[in-house]
C-alpha cells in the first residue's frame, strides 16, 4: 500500500486528487511486501520552479512533465544494515510533476488530463523503483509495465498516437 503526500503549494485545481494518486501508485508498485506500506511525495510545481528544478538535476533549461527523485538512504545510516532496510523499503522518493507541462502535452497528445495524469505517476512511481528507458532494451521494459498498468486501470495505451 502506497500513502502519498500530495504538495500543491501554487494551489493548482486542475490536479488530481489524493485517492487518484494512491491508486495509480498502487497499481505502479512491483515489489511490495503485503505487510508494509511504503510512502512517496507528489509535488506539483509551476513552469519556473520545473525549469529550475530541471537545470539543476538535469541540466536541461526547461520544464519537464515528471522528475524523479528514489529515496538515497543518508550516510549516517550507510554503515548500519537495519536502518538501510527499514529506511528504504518505508520511502520510495519524491516526484515533481510541472503541471503545465502536463497540460500541454495533454492537449498535444489527444489524452485526456485524467489519463496523462495517471500515465507520469505511473512513469515516476517505477522510476523511484529503479526501472529507467536510457537503453533501448531497459525502454522496452519499462513502456511494456506502464502499457499493463494503464490499461489494468482501464485507460488507452499511453505510447500510442492519436490523430
Amino acid at each position: 500500500m502506497v500513502d502519498v503526500e500530495l504538495q500543491n503549494p501554487y494551489d493548482f485545481d486542475t490536479i488530481p486528487d489524493e485517492n487518484d494518486l494512491k491508486t495509480w501508485s498502487n497499481a505502479a508498485l512491483q515489489k511490495t511486501d503485503a505487510n508494509n506500506s511504503v510512502s512517496l511525495v507528489v509535488r506539483v510545481v509551476n513552469e519556473e520552479e520545473g525549469i529550475e528544478l530541471n537545470q539543476t538535476y538535469r541540466d536541461k533549461a526547461s520544464a519537464t512533465n515528471v522528475l524523479s527523485f528514489p529515496y538515497e538512504v543518508p550516510e549516517y545510516a550507510m554503515d548500519i544494515p537495519e536502518l538501510q532496510s527499514e529506511y528504504s523499503q518505508q520511502y520510495l522518493g519524491d516526484l515533481v510533476l510541472c503541471e503545465k507541462v502536463v497540460i500541454n502535452e495533454a492537449k498535444a497528445q489527444n489524452k485526456t488530463l485524467t489519463q496523462h495524469w495517471a500515465h507520469l505517476i505511473i512513469h515516476g512511481v517505477l522510476h523511484l523503483q529503479g526501472y529507467d528507458h536510457i537503453d533501448d532494451s531497459d525502454a522496452t521494459i519499462m513502456e511494456s509495465l506502464e502499457i499493463e498498468i494503464m490499461e489494468r486501470l482501464g485507460f488507452d495505451n499511453p505510447y500510442s498516437v492519436s490523430p
